[in-house]
């Protein structure tokens, strides 16, 4: 009994407990529920605060929307505008160096033309000196030719007056015999009037000749002036005829041609007497210190410095002609720095144009003479430099310089340089050819020195390959050109670089002794020819061999402050000159109907791995 009142009494305690429990529970549900409420209350408070928040957030939302269109509006036109201006001073800034590069290329030609003018000009005044000796010389002679004259007519007159004075002494005779002897028969009156008639005459005679001898006194000046202009022509004739058949000796015996170029006197330089050429074909140089002690060379052809572009280029032409007969050609400018190679080479502007543009234009009008006989005519061009011993490509689209170039040897021996950039080129088309050229230009190593403004750091190769096929007669013509503006040589001391225009002077001059070095060889016939010695002539290697022809023009500064580097130039020009290649191979073959025509695309820039 006591278990069960202690279990009631437990399940009672704990319902009191329970009970007691629900109601803790029951006071906080009521105390979170009005929490709740409040919540609620104070949450419906701020919704309806953030209700209207967000419509005025909407308003400026709609607000800001609006006005950030106007402002892409705005700065679409402003990005407009930009473009506009950005292509404007795009274009302005190649308008201005179009006219910085024209206004170059004008200021050069304008020394070029200042130069030369000079030097026309003190050429003219020689000339002019040696014809006012040779006016003199034959006035001299006219007047000793004049005074024989008058002494003859002198004694014509003497015996004019000795006639005369016989006549009037028979006339006086005459009459005294008429006077005297008129009862004389006739005949003896005839004889004397016979006589009279004689001396007549002989007076009539001597006047006649006194008119002749008067005659000739004044046509004497004429025929002599007449001669002296027949002896010029044949002077000239024979000179003419002299140098076709020593191109043909030459030709035959392979030789090395040489011609040597005076570059006349720039504004601001001394004119001299240390360089000065004697013919067409000879020259003498003296030093400053000592200018009693004179020095000849003889070259193939020398100019004189008021000879211009065409004058050179008419000398060069038959060698470019070559090219288009199937030879493979190379084309030398050597020289010392400052000398006017480049200027020999590519000229300055359009009034001055060098070896490279005319040489074009030669190919341009032969191309249309051998497509109007039936021909397909082809011309695709390479240009490159060695600068440092290292291959650039001259016409890459990039300033930046990326590709490796090797030289490379085919199999029939001629040379190739990997990845370079070819571009085939009509050589009518004068703005391709131009746009080739001035790109070039701007991508050649050059830099200033104390000897040279616009000195080039870098031996440049302007390649010329001429491809000729003719359907009917199943040939093709292939001849190649090779047109060198060497670096040139120059002293420390004298170019004033230091640094990295040092080194770059250190490399030309030792390429251009390897040059030198291949040339003793060649001249002295030696079993071994160094053409690896350097880039260069290991890239020229077939050129300086049997299978081309080669022409080099040294180019000379005639200041006395060059006459070290001139007298070095000359010497290995003379070297140059003892060459013998030996005759040289024409590339011409007989073909297949069935292989195909040369390219006919022109100005179309392509990529391949050899060239």
């Amino acid at each position: 009994m006591s278990e069960l009142t202690k279990g009631i009494s437990d399940i009672q305690r704990s319902g009191i407990e329970r009970e007691q429990e629900v109601q803790n529970l029951r006071k906080e549900a009521e105390a979170k529920a009005e929490d709740a409420e409040k919540r609620v209350a104070r949450t419906r408070e701020e919704l309806l605060s953030l209700s209207y928040e967000k419509k005025m957030l909407e308003q400026e939302l709609e607000t800001l929307k609006s006005a950030i269109t106007d402002h892409e509006s705005s700065i679409h036109s402003l990005q407009m505008d930009i473009a506009k201006a950005q292509t404007e001073i795009a274009l302005e800034k190649e308008l201005r160096s179009k006219a910085e590069e024209k206004e170059k290329d004008e200021r050069s030609e304008r020394i070029a033309l200042s130069a030369q003018i000079m030097a026309m000009t003190q050429d003219h005044a020689q000339s002019e000196a040696k014809l006012r000796k040779a006016m003199e010389i034959m006035e001299q002679e006219l007047r000793d030719k004049h005074r024989l004259a008058t002494e003859e007519a002198q004694e014509v007159a003497t015996e004019l007056e000795s006639a005369l004075e016989k006549i009037t002494v028979l006339e006086s005779q005459q009459k005294y015999l008429k006077e005297a002897l008129s009862e004389q028969t006739t005949v003896v009156l005839a004889s004397k009037e016979e006589e009279i008639g004689r001396l007549n005459g002989k007076v009539n005679v001597l006047n006649e000749r006194l008119k002749c001898e008067e005659e000739k006194l004044n046509s004497v000046g004429l025929t002599s002036e007449k001669r002296v202009h027949e002896l010029e022509d044949l002077i000239r004739q024979g000179e003419q005829e002299r140098r076709k058949m020593h191109s043909i000796i030459q030709e035959l015996r392979g030789n090395v041609r040489v011609f040597a170029r005076i570059r006349p006197f720039l504004p601001g330089e001394k004119n001299t007497d240390s360089l000065l050429p004697l013919s067409e074909t000879s020259l003498k140089i003296s030093k400053p210190n000592n200018p009693d002690r004179e020095y000849k060379f003889s070259f193939d052809r020398v100019f004189a410095p008021h000879e211009g572009q065409d004058t050179v280029f008419g000398e060069v032409s038959e060698f470019v002609q070559s090219a288009l007969d199937g030879y493979n050609v190379c084309l030398f400018s050597y020289g010392q720095t400052g000398s006017g190679k480049t200027y020999t080479m590519q000229g300055a502007g359009s009034g001055q144009k060098g070896l490279i543009p005319r040489s074009i234009e030669q190919i341009g009008q032969y191309k249309s003479t051998l497509e109007a006989d039936g021909w397909n005519y082809s011309m695709d061009v390479t240009f490159l430099e060695i600068y440092n011993e290292s291959i650039r490509d001259l016409l890459r689209e990039s300033e930046e310089v990326s590709a490796k170039h090797e030289i490379k040897t085919c199999e029939d021996g001629s040379r190739t340089v990997t990845n370079l950039t070819v571009i085939q080129l009509d050589p009518n088309d004068r703005n391709a050819v131009s746009g080739v050229l001035q790109l070039a230009a701007r991508r050649r190593s050059v830099a200033s020195t104390d000897m040279n403004a616009v000195s080039s750091r870098s031996h440049s190769v302007f390649t010329l390959n001429l491809t000729a096929k003719h359907e009917e007669r199943n040939q093709i013509i292939r001849g190649k050109i090779h047109l060198v503006d060497l670096a040139g040589s120059e002293r420390l001391d004298r170019s004033g670089v230091e640094g990295k225009h040092a080194k770059e002077t250190i490399s030309i001059n030792k390429s251009l002794s390897s040059l030198t070095d291949v040339f003793s060889a060649l001249a002295q016939r030696s079993s071994h020819i160094p053409f690896r010695n350097s880039k260069l002539t290991y890239l020229l290697q077939p050129c300086l061999s049997n299978n081309g022809k080669t022409l080099m023009v040294v180019n000379i500064s005639p200041t006395d402050a060059s006459v070290q580097e001139s007298m070095c130039s000359l010497r290995f020009a003379s070297e140059v000159a003892k060459v013998e290649l030996g005759r040289p191979k024409r590339g011409i073959q007989e073909v297949r109907k069935k292989e195909q025509n040369p390219s006919t695309a022109k100005n179309q820039r392509i990529e391949r791995n050899e060239v």
